[in-house]
């Protein structure tokens, strides 16, 4: 039963990755992000392989996109076992890492998402406290 499950999260993890866009969102701020509610959000999901983390933070990710962002997002999933020199880009050293391209500023979250309100800061999608 746990093999058809992983299946189904493998499957669902390589349905949503997608070819790579150029985005030119590097530069670091403080300030909220700038897009209004209508503007897409570009995220991508760095992981080493389809590990138990990497599969969780994926499902994580999706659902807190579908609850909060509604089809305003596109998710981008890099596995730098296949790609490594992709990571270099976003500085990651970490894994999983979830960037959020756009809006700007550019954010990084580390982990499995698994603690959503902390995600939800971390996105500027929940105002921290």
């Amino acid at each position: 039963m746990e093999i058809s499950q992983q299946r189904t999260c493998t499957n669902n993890l390589t349905d949503y990755q997608m070819k790579e866009t150029d985005v030119n969102a590097d530069k670091r701020t403080k300030d909220k992000p700038k897009g209004g509610s209508n503007d897409q959000w570009v995220l991508r999901l760095y992981v080493a392989g389809q590990t138990p983390k990497a599969l969780t933070a994926f499902a994580n990710l999706k659902n807190i996109c579908e609850e909060q962002l509604k089809g305003k997002y596109s998710i981008e999933v890099i596995d730098l076992l296949e790609n490594p020199q992709k990571g270099a880009a976003d500085q990651i050293f970490a894994l999983p890492t979830l960037v959020r391209k756009l809006p700007v500023p550019v954010r990084k979250i580390i982990g499995d998402l698994s603690n959503t309100e902390r995600v939800l800061i971390g996105l500027d999608l929940l105002p921290a406290d």
